[in-house]
């Protein structure tokens, strides 16, 4: 872990926590890719590794946009979407076990037993939210979900952390947010957030520069977890 200034934290103790879903509670990015790079090639699209990883973290809405109108695609968006969502619940039937990353659970349990309030912000469809949360057990830690069907743009803009802070009655300025994407990242400080950028090898190559904090594993945030600074607001609630 790169420096970790918490008296940069006084004046804004941690309120809530904001997660990413797809790299960052579980490794569900391989299998997107997977997904995507059939679906490009299904419907006529040579889209390579840099433009590939340009599109994590963002909706499948706007992925499929930018990419019928790069590739000059003539399909639907409709269709387009339809038969991505059917392969992702086809690929997720076969996948038995769905797991969550590693040691994430411990942090999250961390989190609960001291009542911080707990968010999944994510750009995937809800239904496809659900599932992961029920299949991996995670969906037990969290207060709230927020899907990217739910705000009206999608990251890197900032609705969708923003919403979520606003469900939890968290301020911005004193939610972590925990992203492995750029767009996620750049969503997170554009919502006036502080942002962990946790680097995953499956998510591809992606810049986290913007991040407050980079972490390579949940180990690297439990060995600190006790100098967490967490807001009195909170700690008055568990009293």
């Amino acid at each position: 872990m790169n420096a970790w200034s918490l008296s940069d934290w006084k004046e804004s103790p941690i309120q809530a926590v904001l997660f990413d879903m797809d790299g960052v509670l579980v490794d569900s990015e391989p299998i997107y890719f997977e997904i995507e790079r059939s679906s490009f090639l299904h419907f006529g699209a040579s889209v390579d590794e840099e433009e590939h990883h340009g599109y994590v973290g963002i909706t499948l809405e706007t992925m499929w946009r930018r990419v019928l109108d790069k590739h000059r695609i003539h399909a639907g968006l409709e269709q387009v979407l339809s038969h991505h969502k059917e392969m992702v619940l086809t690929a997720l039937a076969r996948h038995e076990r769905l797991e969550a990353m590693p040691d994430v659970e411990c942090l999250l349990r961390y989190f609960q037993e001291r009542q911080v309030p707990l968010a999944v912000a994510s750009s995937s469809p809800r239904a496809l939210i659900e599932i992961i949360m029920e299949r991996t057990g995670l969906g037990k830690y969290f207060d709230v979900v927020v899907s990217g069907e739910e705000v009206d743009r999608g990251k890197p803009a900032p609705d969708i952390f923003l919403r979520a802070a606003s469900l939890l009655n968290a301020e911005p300025a004193s939610c972590l947010v925990i992203e492995d994407s750029r767009n996620g990242v750049q969503a997170a400080k554009s919502a006036g957030m502080r942002c962990i950028g946790f680097r995953n090898p499956g998510s591809g190559n992606q810049d986290l520069a913007m991040a407050d904090v980079l972490i390579t594993a949940y180990g690297e945030l439990l060995d600190i977890r006790h100098t967490l600074p967490i807001s009195p607001l909170v700690l008055e609630k568990k009293a």
